[in-house]
């Protein structure tokens, strides 16, 4: 799955691509699975216990889990519901694969709560349609993490500490594109079936039959039957209409690349 860094306006968390804080989004809108970590009780002492989990987010940047209450991890959050979450590194190419510790990763630490279904599922389910076959059992429920702060290792020379408001979107701010988010998906899926196919091999997709499956402020979610894609915008966005102009933008750059045209 190809990857590409977008310019982002000083008005969103981060500022720009460069930012800490942009690719720490980045690594979370893009990965499927995750490392939770949480805090294990027993007659021997307190450990920590780490577990593997799939993961997606809402409008804002907040990871949203669905966890069995028979899981081990999720006895723990009864205890104690302060977790971390650690994504990446992501896997290189196969044929370079490189040093996987000079591959960007992220730690999130927070406090890992149960979130309203209605909040969480069409996101979670978008990105993972096969959980549909247990969302609804009477032992899982969606969590959603509290993000108090992240620590971002992204190659020599860039650790950093982020703060929550740096790494998050305000709630007002994103509030309408998170309402317009069912929509948009409806609209592009059904009548622009072709514009996500140009999107996606602009991107290094491939021909496949593309359709989106969520929208934030920095980009969209593409699936084919064997792939996922991140694409990035051009700029931050927050509400239908911008986020129209950059998918149109998106079609039109794709239209000349593959006419050969320079932009």
């Amino acid at each position: 799955m190809t990857q590409a860094a977008a310019s982002l306006p000083d008005s969103s968390p981060g500022g720009n691509p460069e930012s800490a804080a942009y690719t720490a989004r980045r690594l979370l809108r893009a990965t499927e699975t995750a490392a939770l970590a949480t805090e294990l009780t027993e007659d021997r002492g307190v450990w920590p216990y780490g577990s593997a989990v799939l993961a997606a987010s809402d409008c804002r940047g907040r990871p949203l889990l669905l966890l069995s209450d028979l899981a081990e991890h999720s006895r723990n959050l009864l205890a104690n519901s302060r977790a971390s979450l650690l994504i990446g590194p992501q896997e290189g190419p196969r044929d370079n694969p490189g040093d996987p510790l000079e591959r960007p990763r992220v730690t999130l630490l927070g406090e890992l709560r149960p979130c309203p279904r209605e909040e969480a599922e069409p996101r979670y389910l978008r990105r993972f349609p096969q959980a549909a076959l247990y969302k609804d059992f009477k032992d899982f429920n969606f969590y959603r993490l509290e993000v108090a702060r992240g620590h971002l290792v992204a190659g020599f020379g860039r650790i950093d500490w982020l703060a929550a408001e740096d790494l998050l979107f305000e709630r007002e701010k994103v509030a309408p594109l998170a309402a317009a988010e069912a929509d948009i998906l409806e609209h592009m899926n059904a009548d622009h079936a072709d514009a996500l196919a140009l999107i996606a091999g602009l991107f290094g997709g491939g021909a496949a039959d593309w359709r989106i499956v969520g929208v934030d402020p920095e980009g969209v979610d593409l699936v084919s039957e064997s792939n996922r894609l991140r694409v990035p915008f051009g700029k931050a966005v927050f509400d239908a209409e911008a986020c129209r102009v950059e998918l149109v933008g998106l079609t039109k750059r794709a239209r000349r690349e593959a006419a050969g045209q320079t932009p």
